[in-house]
């Protein structure tokens, strides 16, 4: 990934805090099987498989399958071969694989979408290995109002802070946290995702490094992270790592 590419930010942020999980859970050099659940665009796949990993998507929408394959096909054979591609939602897990089948579980879009969270986070956790980690990427609704605030756009703050409390979301950091001790895959570590306002990247290369590198230290500050657009969860399945 080039950082002086808009919206790249984010998904450079999250490959430095998911090797960071892997490195802590996993032996080096140790070739993993991951699956990532709706993977959009398959950046994280994309780059797991070039690091020798072997990785499945499962994913629901047609046209994000096809545009997955077109990146996918223009990457060396090698790295072609590690890459399998399943059609399925993130509620599907529990069809198409068996308990135990993953070391490394990503679910970065999947979880927002799904129809009944707790559901579906526990058919990730099922397919985890024991020790295996699942990285969770979820929006903070508990600070839904920064953006707008930020912005100037008050209608919209005051809207945002209702929004918690209003459906009482089964996405917060807390209400996460209880479920994943509830599924024996407890929460290991968590950061912050877009904290500064802005996924683009300047085109300087000092900058962006400047930009990479105070995102990268504010998602794993307090009280930086808690204001973070998007966190960043992990847990490891039965407590190991």
């Amino acid at each position: 990934m080039d950082l002086s590419d808009p919206g790249q930010l984010g998904q450079r942020i999250l490959a430095r805090q998911l090797d960071e999980q892997i490195s802590a859970g996993f032996e080096v050099g140790r070739r993993l099987r991951v699956l990532d659940v709706g993977l959009g665009r398959g950046v994280q796949a994309l780059r797991l498989a070039r690091a020798g990993h072997r990785v499945t998507g499962l994913q629901s929408d047609p046209d994000l399958r096809e545009l997955f394959e077109k990146d996918l096909a223009e990457e060396p054979e090698g790295i072609r071969e590690r890459v399998r591609l399943v059609a399925g939602g993130s509620e599907d897990t529990g069809a198409h694989f068996l308990p135990g089948t993953f070391d490394v579980v990503l679910c970065h879009d999947g979880l927002i979408q799904a129809r009944d969270p707790g559901i579906t986070l526990a058919g990730l956790a099922r397919v985890l290995d024991a020790g295996g980690l699942l990285s969770l990427l979820i929006r903070n609704d508990a600070a839904l109002a920064m953006h707008p605030g930020r912005s100037g756009d008050w209608d919209a703050a005051l809207a945002a802070l209702d929004f918690p409390e209003r459906t009482g979301s089964a996405l917060r950091l807390e209400t996460l946290t209880r479920g994943l001790a509830g599924i024996g895959t407890p929460l290991r570590q968590w950061y912050g995702v877009g904290i500064f306002g802005s996924d683009d990247c300047p085109a300087e290369e000092e900058k962006a490094d400047r930009m990479l590198a105070a995102e990268e230290r504010a998602g794993r500050s307090d009280p930086y992270r808690s204001v973070a657009a998007m966190l960043h969860v992990c847990g490891a399945r039965g407590g190991a790592g």
